[in-house]
């Protein structure tokens, strides 16, 4: 790669270091941390269960995550093998997550609504051993029963409770190689075709919850006699505000997504937060239990804010408990995080950058008070991370960087040079560091040469009062290459050629909207990625 500008972490945050000292511990550590320090504090309520246990403490979840271990070690699971869980967020999630990693194997999630023929292909991939589902979707795992190698799958709300029975609630005495063991094999989100599978080193899981939970709160890490990894908040109050032991959230993030397992998993079980599960959006309900249960954070994908802010409920509740809010998955549109800071004026609202690829993030506005979170901006890097642009393109360094890509080395070789991981995206970086995504480089467009970036356009639309939602792909032409095609929805009845007319007066010429056109709904990943892929075959299609 050509000699670029390098930036790392700007300035500290008040009252830590640049750089942060990483204890060598397995990623079980950070459940027995918790485990220890907030034994009876509820770490997960699933308000909405028919059945079954409602609630889940940290005490409780780290001697059956110990079970499971055990059941585990008991079929032959060893450091190594891959077990995969094929589930929604539901209460046994972290039982089944933790105890997958306090047993030494890997953790490979899967997508529960994975057509078939993916499905087969990803737990063929990873060479699971043992699937855990859950008794909903169990069904698509039966269907490729006999294309998978797995020897063993486990039903949650099946027989996962006979797995439990009668083993020991310690964990098994395991001997795991933090840096060279797999605790993570995540798959890409395959928003622009088939995913890869991305080996993620147990050291990567819990450097990265690190960098963001010490970021969030003011923390430095630290090792009890136990061997469980606990923060100590040594930021002031009036800086950070929300204190350890006391947040709560409502996760709607998918454990199964990069953002969901760290972000969503394990930096909240890091914290001592409770999470309420919603196993799917619905905002009325949101707003709802986020008033009833006094949510002190909010995260989660654009489309989320956006359904939020829209949502009549959304000024009849009482959500002055709110102190964070954050943004992730994709980019926040300027209009929308405008809008957020005006509702929630108490609350400190900033976005994050990152992708599978380096376990979950790399760069983040700053969380405490004082701290400058730049409008449009995914923020400056967090601890020990490097960004640089080679051509545009945003390269991340830093420990929490991906080994590679599982059985595909030259798809590695082809994104990772001397430590730096080529990330695909468009960005931007200013005179303090801080990064802006323009666009991802496979999305581009290019009409007569000019290079098109489809956020540009969707910012422009997303600050006329009729648009919903939007997201715009190219349409091949063999006269000028491509041609720019929005799809958005509309919260009115207004003319779709009026809000085109709209949009390209205030846009350069080759920039230009050719299209609108009017849909429901705009189609997303369970991360909340738009699925780009589907709206292009829309267009491609009728070529």
């Amino acid at each position: 790669m050509a000699a670029e500008r390098v930036v790392s972490t700007p300035q500290a945050p008040p009252g830590l270091p640049r750089s942060l000292d990483y204890p060598r511990v397995p990623v079980g550590a950070i459940l027995r941390g918790a485990a220890g320090r907030w034994p009876d504090r509820v770490g997960w309520i699933d308000p909405a269960r028919p059945d079954g246990d409602t609630e889940l403490t940290f005490a409780d979840a780290f001697a059956r995550a110990s079970q499971f271990a055990h059941a585990l070690r008991a079929r032959g699971v060893r450091s190594g093998d891959v077990v995969a869980v094929h589930s929604p967020n539901c209460i046994e999630y972290p039982v089944v997550y933790y105890g997958i990693l306090l047993a030494g194997a890997t953790f490979s999630p899967t997508n529960p609504l994975l057509p078939p023929d993916d499905l087969a292909f990803q737990l063929t991939d990873c060479n699971a051993r043992v699937v855990v589902t859950w008794s909903l979707v169990a069904p698509s795992v039966a269907g490729v029963r006999d294309r998978i190698p797995a020897e063993h799958v486990v039903t949650i709300g099946g027989d996962f409770e006979d797995w439990l029975t009668g083993q020991p609630t310690e964990p098994p005495a395991v001997d795991i190689d933090v840096d060279n063991d797999l605790a993570h094999l995540a798959y890409t989100g395959g928003t622009t075709g088939r995913s890869k599978g991305v080996e993620l080193p147990y050291r990567n899981v819990v450097v990265n919850t690190l960098q963001y939970a010490c970021w969030g709160s003011g923390s430095l890490p630290v090792v009890t006699d136990d061997g469980g990894l606990v923060l100590e908040q040594v930021g002031d109050e009036t800086e950070y505000p929300g204190r350890l032991g006391t947040g709560i959230g409502i996760n709607l993030t998918p454990w199964f997504h990069a953002m969901g397992t760290i972000g969503g998993l394990n930096i909240a079980v890091l914290s001592g937060s409770t999470l309420v599960l919603h196993l799917r959006f619905d905002p009325a309900r949101y707003l709802e239990d986020a008033e009833k249960f006094r949510v002190t954070t909010m995260g989660g994908a654009p489309p989320i804010y956006v359904a939020l802010l829209q949502h009549p409920d959304i000024d009849k509740r009482d959500l002055s408990s709110v102190l964070s809010i954050s943004s992730g998955a994709a980019p926040l549109p300027v209009d929308v995080l405008e809008a957020l800071k005006q509702r929630f004026p108490q609350a400190k609202v900033g976005e994050g950058y990152g992708l599978t690829e380096v376990t979950m993030g790399a760069t983040s506005n700053p969380s405490w008070r004082s701290g400058n979170r730049k409008v449009g901006t995914v923020g400056v890097p967090v601890f020990d991370t490097e960004i640089k642009l080679v051509d545009g393109e945003v390269c991340i360094r830093g420990p929490q960087v991906m080994r590679g890509y599982h059985n595909r080395p030259d798809a590695t070789a082809e994104v990772l040079t001397d430590g730096w991981l080529r990330t695909g995206d468009v960005g931007a970086l200013d005179d303090d560091g801080y990064l802006s995504i323009v666009d991802r480089k496979k999305d581009m467009l290019i009409y007569k040469g000019y290079n098109v970036y489809p956020r540009e356009l969707e910012e422009v639309l997303f600050q006329h009062p009729s648009v919903a939602n939007a997201a715009v792909v190219g349409k091949r032409d063999i006269a000028v290459g491509e041609l720019p095609i929005a799809f958005v929805v509309l919260s009115d009845g207004t003319d779709p050629d009026e809000i085109r007319d709209w949009v390209n007066g205030r846009v350069t010429p080759y920039k230009k909207l050719r299209e609108i056109r009017v849909v429901d709904e705009i189609p997303v990943s369970a991360a909340g990625k738009v699925l780009r892929r589907e709206l292009r075959a829309v267009v491609e299609g009728e070529s």
